[in-house]
C-alpha cells in the first residue's frame, strides 16, 4: 500500500463525506447520526482554508482512505472501512500536526469517543498527547449513553 497525504482537493469532498458517513452511520465516533450533505463538506473546507487550518486526506493510488482537519484546533480523524489497521491514522496525524503548527497553533485537542477501542487513544498517546478528561454519557447514540476523552497536546 501507497499511501500519500496531501491538502483536500474539491474531488475529494465526496469519498470524504462517505466515510464520515459510515460513522455517522455505523459507529459512535462521532455522535451525529446522518451523513453531512455535499454543500457541508464544501462549507467546512472553506472555512478551515479561511482561516488556514489544515483539511488533509490520505490517498492510496487514487482512493480517499481516510482524512483529517483541525477545526478549531481539535483533531478529528476518520479512516476508511477496510483501510484501518495499516497505519493511515499515523500518516494523517502527523500531517495533520505540522499543518497546526505551521497555522500557528499552540495546542492540539482530542476528543475521542470512549467505545471501548484502544486504537485511537493510543495513536494519539503516541504523539505525545495527555489524558485531560473525560466527559461522561455526553452523547446517546445507538441506544446507549457515550462518553468522551480528552487529550490535549501541545504543538509549540
Amino acid at each position: 500500500m501507497t499511501v500519500t497525504v496531501r491538502p483536500l482537493a474539491p474531488a475529494d469532498l465526496g469519498p470524504v463525506g462517505d466515510i464520515f458517513g459510515w460513522y455517522a452511520v455505523n459507529s459512535v465516533a462521532t455522535f451525529e447520526e446522518a451523513p453531512r450533505s455535499a454543500a457541508d463538506w464544501a462549507a467546512l473546507a472553506a472555512e478551515l482554508s479561511g482561516l488556514g487550518l489544515p483539511f488533509l486526506v490520505a490517498d492510496d493510488g487514487g482512493r480517499i482512505a481516510g482524512y483529517a482537519y483541525a477545526a478549531t484546533v481539535e483533531n478529528s480523524i476518520f479512516i476508511a472501512p477496510g483501510h484501518t489497521g495499516h497505519g493511515i491514522g499515523r500518516f494523517l496525524l502527523a500531517e495533520l500536526l505540522t499543518a497546526c503548527a505551521a497555522a500557528g497553533a499552540r495546542q492540539v485537542i482530542a476528543v475521542i469517543a470512549d467505545s471501548g477501542s484502544a486504537a485511537s487513544v493510543g495513536l494519539h498517546e503516541s504523539f505525545g498527547f495527555a489524558h485531560v478528561g473525560r466527559l461522561t454519557d455526553v452523547g446517546f447514540k445507538h441506544g446507549s449513553w457515550i462518553s468522551t476523552l480528552l487529550m490535549q497536546r501541545a504543538i509549540s
